[in-house]
């Protein structure tokens, strides 16, 4: 069973790597990364003037962090004299370098970046109309592969992709954050974070399907396409999905802010126990697997295994048309049961079956 991924000639050896944001923003946490189990580095966003941010900045809750971040609050010389070349002494993984904004920025910051890079992830302000120039400015200074990182505002995103592969893209990262959205402190009376106009980002494991559909879709239209997928990931079952969908590589930086940097060694470690239970003989062969659109579920009425039933009361309690009950043990009002697969998604011991 293989995990590794060769990506335009990059080897990694397994395909989780932290995404770009405020866990891979110091030489410190570079530093942990590269020790740790996953596959590869992603670094902050780097632009020439070190970022203004007001604190305080990000807040999470069990499955969504709200954040105001900016790009790296250090400066261009403090990355290339300091963090970087720290770094650089005992990378043992490759190296994703995150850069920002404008093509004046990337004249002054990819030169100076580009000896530490094995890619490119390249913020854009998501604008298309100066998305060509940007993009090919990028690509004119480094012969690294260069990856635009895709916000899920952009609705007209297979178009979007199409300028930036023009402009000499050689890949996309799906998805950035979502919003803008509002976080409220009831007792303050207040936004608790946001800016001035109280909006703050929204990321983690709620924005997962919205990421999957972007990879879905942006795989669909480019069946060869490097492509990275950021946004919601938690677990190692998220990464085989990602992969499947259609990812090369994934990124998670959210779910260890919610739960712990421990969070990326417990998945890397899982994939193994996961890809055999589902009978993947390694990630590039699921990477090369088609995703069938068909729904498989069998769509009939619920089976409860009674050996299996603990009665939680769970299917009772969220069923919509009241259809489970408890007798001697649960069971199903076929009358009122409209088989919409609710109960069996929500078994925490799976003891529900004949829907999905």
């Amino acid at each position: 069973m293989s995990l590794k991924v060769n990506l335009l000639g990059v080897e990694f050896e397994n395909p989780l790597l932290p995404a770009s944001g405020p866990s891979v923003g110091s030489l410190h946490s570079l530093v942990f990364f590269n020790q740790s189990k996953v596959g590869g580095i992603v670094t902050k966003t780097i632009s020439i003037e070190g970022a203004d941010v007001k604190k305080p900045c990000i807040v999470a809750g069990k499955h969504t962090v709200y954040n105001t971040e900016l790009w790296s609050e250090k400066p261009l010389e403090e990355w290339t004299d300091k963090i970087l070349p720290e770094l650089k002494k005992d990378l043992n993984k490759p190296l994703i370098v995150c850069a920002g904004y404008t093509s004046d920025d990337f004249k002054k910051s990819i030169p100076h970046l580009d000896k530490f890079a094995d890619f490119f992830e390249v913020s854009t302000h998501y604008g298309k109309d100066s998305l060509h120039d940007l993009v090919s400015t990028i690509c004119s200074l480094t012969d690294k592969p260069v990856f635009i990182k895709l916000s899920p505002h952009v609705t007209d995103f297979i178009d979007f992709i199409d300028v930036a592969i023009k402009a000499g893209a050689s890949g996309v990262v799906a998805v950035n954050s979502v919003g803008p959205g509002v976080c409220i402190d009831l007792g303050k009376r207040s936004v608790t974070i946001g800016t001035e106009e109280g909006h703050s980002w929204i990321s983690g494991p709620a924005i997962k399907p919205i990421a999957l559909q972007r990879v879905m879709t942006i795989r669909k239209h480019y069946p060869d396409l490097p492509l990275i997928a950021c946004g919601g990931v938690a677990s190692a079952r998220d990464v085989l999905e990602f992969i499947l969908a259609g990812a090369d590589l994934v990124q998670m930086l959210s779910s260890a802010l919610i739960n712990g940097r421990q969070v990326y060694n417990h998945i890397v470690e899982d994939l193994p126990e996961l890809m055999a239970k589902h009978n993947i003989e390694s990630i590039a062969s699921l990477r090369k697997t088609p995703l069938s659109l068909e729904v498989k579920g069998k769509g009939g009425y619920p089976v409860v295994d009674k050996d299996k039933c603990v009665l939680c009361h769970k299917c009772t309690n969220i069923c919509p048309e009241m259809a489970m009950r408890q007798e001697t043990y649960i069971v199903n009002d076929s009358d009122k049961c409209i088989r919409c697969g609710l109960c069996e998604s929500r078994c925490p011991t799976g003891a529900i079956s004949g829907v999905i």
